[in-house]
Order: structure tokens, then sequence, then C-alpha cells
């Protein structure tokens, strides 16, 4: 297989499409309290973060599967038709529970468009070339980071509908530059999709995810509903695992997690996630309700977070061809240990300047810790097997966000139960301090996948 695409045009419409998903996502965030106003369901609006990144978590292996067969170009302009019409369908939602439904065709969309443009990118430019070009297109985040919360509070003014609309022309512009610019010679050969592994994955994941987000508030834990949902998701899981040990093409290669590298990787990668989606979806409601500030201003000091993600990625390639990819990693975790550290006292004595020092330090550590990572996952197989260990990788990504935000939910919704309005900003200050604890120890242990990752020669990335 080889490419015949400019690589700097290429590279353009890669930043496009993942603008995409990074600009959706910073918007939404710094609306959610408006939407909830005009909607209802304060107590759902984890839904408009769990299903989207259920969708995309279970779809990611199998558009990677297809990437790997069909090449990338159309997988990935199924991606973003596929988010353009969640789009379209969100910004005409008449109700939470809609708005929720159409959230899930968006994430089916993000599952292809994402990780299409990380394996992309790896195909065209080298290793030693790659934390450049991850750079550039963590960038994307950092400028999403400003952009995204500027026009969702200039939106939040008149209409939140329009969050959705934006991305309409967005779509169209991202798929109009890869269809003329992205040009692949692939060699097509047989293949069986295996439709049983993946609906067995979303069923079990689904039921697993409902039954901790809605546990203890629909039901109680020790409760006929939260046995039954949790069981039957355990139980479905095992038979996921039976299945794809068994599968011609499996749909989630178990194999690859017998693998160190690919293991430990992959369980950084969960820990991302997690950090990630805590976060990005409790920092701008705990600013807004507690210090009184605009959406604007609370997304503007979420956004220290994706700058310093990039700034740190695009140098992360000098240190891991000097030291090492292990290294590098255990040097991003502490980073963000420190900075998870740092948001926890902000928590407790909240004010704007601490709250986006310490989310400057965790974008730091996470550009550290997040492209190399994924970047040493990628140069250990051939282009065969690429599209398939990148989709596992962001697949561990999106699924850690997904049970996260479902967790720290529950965490949040169990602080706030029974609590009345005069007493809410203070029960929700302590609510986002439980969920930031859970933070920090999932930091904790990313530390200790870095640590069990192989010790590698940092000549052999060149």
């Amino acid at each position: 297989m080889g490419f015949r695409s400019e690589r700097g045009p290429v590279l353009v419409a890669l930043m496009v499409t993942t603008g995409l998903v990074a600009i959706d996502s910073t918007i939404l965030a710094t609306a959610v309290p408006t939407i909830v106003r005009e909607l209802g369901g304060f107590s759902s609006f984890p839904w408009l973060f769990s299903l989207y990144l259920l969708t995309q978590a279970v779809s990611v292996p199998i558009y990677s599967k297809l990437a790997d067969t069909w090449g990338r170009k159309p997988v990935v302009l199924i991606g973003i038709a596929l988010f353009g019409l969640g789009s379209l369908l969100c910004g005409f939602a008449w109700s939470m529970p809609a708005l929720i439904a159409f959230r899930a065709v968006q994430g089916l969309g993000a599952g292809a468009v994402q990780p299409m443009a990380v394996t992309i990118a790896g195909d065209i430019y080298t290793v030693a070339e790659r934390a450049k070009v991850q750079g550039y297109i963590a960038s994307v985040w950092g400028i999403s980071s400003v952009v995204g919360p500027t026009l969702g509070g200039v939106f939040s003014l008149f209409s939140w509908r329009w969050i959705f609309f934006v991305n309409i022309p967005l779509c169209l512009l991202a798929a109009w530059l890869l269809w003329r610019r992205l040009h692949e010679d692939i060699e097509r050969r047989q293949h069986r999709i295996d439709w049983a592994g993946g609906a067995l994955l979303t069923a079990s994941v689904s039921l697993l995810i409902l039954g901790i987000l809605e546990g203890g508030n629909e039901w109680a834990w020790v409760s006929v509903p939260s046995v039954a949902v949790l069981g039957v998701g355990l139980v479905l899981l095992g038979v996921f695992l039976v299945v794809e040990q068994r599968a011609d093409e499996p749909v989630l290669p178990l194999r690859l997690l017998s693998r160190r590298l690919l293991a430990t990787t992959a369980a950084i990668s969960v820990g991302v996630g997690v950090v990630l989606i805590g976060l990005t979806s409790y920092i701008p409601s705990f600013l807004e309700a507690i210090l009184g500030v605009t959406p604007l201003q609370s997304g503007l000091t979420l956004a220290l977070l994706t700058i310093g993600w990039p700034i740190a990625a695009s140098q992360s390639g000098r240190l891991y061809l000097r030291r090492g990819f292990r290294f590098t990693a255990l040097l991003g975790t502490a980073i963000v240990v420190v900075g998870c550290v740092a948001l926890l006292v902000a928590a407790k004595h909240p004010s704007l300047w601490a709250v986006g020092g310490a989310c400057l330090v965790v974008g730091l550590g996470m550009g550290l810790t997040a492209s190399p990572t994924l970047i040493a996952a990628q140069s250990s197989v051939e282009w065969g097997e690429r599209g398939v260990v990148t989709g596992a990788n962001m697949f561990a990504r999106s699924m850690g966000s997904a049970v996260g935000v479902a967790v720290m939910g529950a965490i949040v919704n169990a602080a706030l139960r029974g609590v009345d309005g005069d007493t809410h900003p203070a029960a929700l200050q302590v609510a986002v301090r439980d969920a930031l604890v859970a933070v920090l120890v999932v930091a904790v242990l990313m530390i200790v996948a870095a640590l069990a990752m192989p010790r590698d020669h940092a000549q052999s990335a060149a």
C-alpha cells in the first residue's frame, strides 16, 4: 500500500477533520448549563457525554478493521458524513432524551474521524517526524479550546442549537479537502467483519455504563435492577471475550494485549480518557456554580489544558528520540499527577487563576503522555496492523472517557441527591472534589502503567 498524496495539504485536511470533534466537545462543555435550563434533566446530562463516547468507542475497532482492508479515505469520509448528520439532528432536538440519542449518531461519526486522522498521519510521516505532526494535530484542540468556548458563550446568548449547526460547514470543508487531496493505492483483500463481536461489545458496555451511571440514582446500588443490569453486562462482556478468541477477524484483537508495549500504552490511554473527561465535564459547571463566572470565562479557563497539551506534544519528539518512549511517558504521567493535586487544592479554595494554572500543568503532562505512547504503539507494527493498533489505543481512551464520565456522574449525582437550592453550591463543591480524587487515583495508576512499559532504546525510534 502507498500514498500518492502531498503531505502538506493532507495534514491541513487532517487538522480540519480533527477540528470537527475538538470544537464540538469544547463548545458543548460550556453550554451544558444553558441546555439544561431549556430542556431540563440535569441528572441526565452526563449521558450527553457517555452515550456519545460509548458509540464512539465501540465503533472505533470496526472502523479500524475496515481501514486496514478498504483504506483510510472511505472510512474517514463515512465518519464525517455521520458526524454531520448527528450534528444536524442535535440542532433540532426537542428534549433531553432526543438530544442524547442524536449525540449517539455524532459518536458513530467521531469513531471514524479521530482515529483515522491519527492513523493517516502515522502512515505518511516517519517516527521522528510524528511528534511534531501530532503536535500540529493536537494544536487543533488548543485552538478549539479558545474558539469553542467563545462560540459556545456567544451562541448561549441567543440559541445553544448553533453549537451543533456550526459543525455542518466544517464537515463539508473537511470532506472536500480529503476527497481532493488524499489518494491511496490499496491492495484490497477479502475480509469478514466481526458483527457478533461488535454487537456484544456494544451491548455489554452499554449495560455496564447504564448500571454505573444510574446506580444510586434511579435505583439503589443493592437492588434487583442494579444487579440485573450490571450482571447481564458482565456476562455479555465474558461472552464477547470468548467470541473474540474464536473470530477469524476479531473486532478487537485480544492478541494485541499479549504484547507488553501495546497493553501498557492502552492502559495509559484509558487513564488519559478518564482524566480528560473528568476535567472537561465538571470544571465549567463547577466554576459557573461556585464563582458565578460566565460560560465563556469557565471555558477559557479550561482551555489552558488543551493549550498545554499541543505545546508539550510538539516537543515530545526531541525527548523520546533521546531518552525513549518509557522515560517520556513517566515524566508526562508524573506531571499529570502534580496537576491533579493542584486542582484538588484549587477546588477547596477556588479561583480562576488557580484552576487555570492547574489545568495548564495537566495539559503539559498529557502532551508528554498521550502522543508519545500512541506513537510508540504505531511504530511497533507495519501498515497492515497500524489501523487496528491505533484503533485499539483510541478505543481504550474512549472507553476510559465513557466509563469515567459514568463513574464521576454517579459520584456527583450521589452527592447532590436531596440537596436544596440554598446548599447546592456547597454540595457541588464537595461533589467535584470527590470526582477530582477519583481523577487523581487514575493519574497515579497511569504512572504504574508507564513503569510497566518495556525499556526502549531511543535510537531505534528514529
